[in-house]
């Protein structure tokens, strides 16, 4: 599954720059699968929608940090835990309930990301 931050965020920034995937993103930011990755070409997200690597999506959240789901692996491949949970100071980087992916899902995911 992925990670998500709460509304309980204080906006320390902290999990940002711990983010392999740059999956982490400043409240009110457009995000792009292409930040911090090496992907190439089209990728079908999530949701099954096909997007380009550079294409801009909206922020996930206005207020607060948030985590791109189609970009988070929990860590896993990189670290034995997800950093931004690590590093959370009011411990909201919690497991989305809503996404949950196998350990071989989020390793393929990684391989993707960074080819």
């Amino acid at each position: 599954m992925a990670i998500i931050i709460t509304d309980e965020c204080i906006n320390c920034g902290a999990c940002e720059p711990e983010c392999p995937n740059n999956a982490i993103y400043e409240g009110g930011v457009e995000w792009k699968l292409s930040d911090g990755t090496e992907l190439g070409g089209p990728v079908t997200l999530m949701d099954g929608t096909v997007a380009q690597p550079d294409q801009k999506f909206a922020p996930v959240s206005e207020d607060y940090y948030y985590i791109v789901p189609d970009k988070c692996t929990e860590c896993v491949g990189f670290h034995e835990e997800p950093q931004c949970a690590a590093v959370c100071p009011v411990d909201c980087c919690v497991p989305d309930p809503d996404v949950r992916e196998t350990e071989a899902e989020l390793l393929a995911k990684k391989e993707k990301l960074h080819i």
